[in-house]
């Protein structure tokens, strides 16, 4: 029960991504419905007006499937139990494992994945999540991700948002550190948040292009 709300958000997330992968591909058979080439059209011009564009979108998305497929493949507590953020092929691992030979594993398989140039591993080793935190986690990411919406000083679909015992990690593009402030800023304010850990880039940061 302690992982059910993680592995929902997990499939649902996944699914949407493969959903689009098959709408896309209806689309160059021929299958053009009208409401159909809306749904992709809309998924496409959100990949394309991200800082990283639509092309590093989809290249995150294919990076983000493969690894996947590698954890699957290896065992379905790795898959469950990991979390990915993918941005410009760098790769944050989080969530709560068991073994040390679980992390170990999650690491050397996300390095195997297309795409990726940095592997970033904040898992912990111990399983101190209980079921209250799992649905606290849940909720925090709702109320973030919620604030940096309405939020009209950020630019919120740069920005990638899991909450893992209580604690928000996040990845993105800010367009500057006022921006960044205002997003740490609102998640420190939510309730029930233990910490806070950034490895969001700067929009101008010469290690995005190296």
């Amino acid at each position: 029960m302690e992982n059910m709300i993680q592995i929902t958000k997990n499939k649902i997330r996944d699914g949407v991504i493969l959903g689009i992968g098959i709408l896309g591909a209806s689309i160059l058979a021929g299958c053009t419905p009208v409401g159909v080439a809306v749904g992709v059209g809309a998924a496409t011009a959100t990949a394309a007006s991200q800082e990283r564009g639509f092309q590093g979108a989809l290249q995150d998305t294919e990076t983000r499937l493969d690894i996947n497929h590698l954890f699957l493949k290896e065992s379905e507590a790795l898959f469950t139990n990991v979390n990915l953020q993918v941005q410009e092929g760098r790769v944050l691992l989080t969530g709560a494992v068991e073994k040390p030979e679980t992390e170990l594993a999650a690491v050397r398989l996300a390095w195997l994945g297309k795409g990726v140039r940095e592997v970033i591993n904040e898992i912990e080793v111990t399983d101190q999540s209980s079921l209250s935190d799992t649905a606290r986690d849940f909720w925090i990411e709702t109320q973030l991700k919620g604030k940096i919406l309405i939020d009209k000083e950020i630019t919120s679909i740069n920005y990638s948002v899991e909450s893992v015992n209580l604690t928000v990690y996040l990845m993105g593009i800010a367009q500057n550190q006022a921006e960044l402030t205002r997003v740490i800023g609102h998640a420190k304010d939510i309730s029930y948040v233990r910490n806070v850990i950034s490895y969001v880039r700067l929009k101008d940061d010469p290690a995005r292009r190296s």
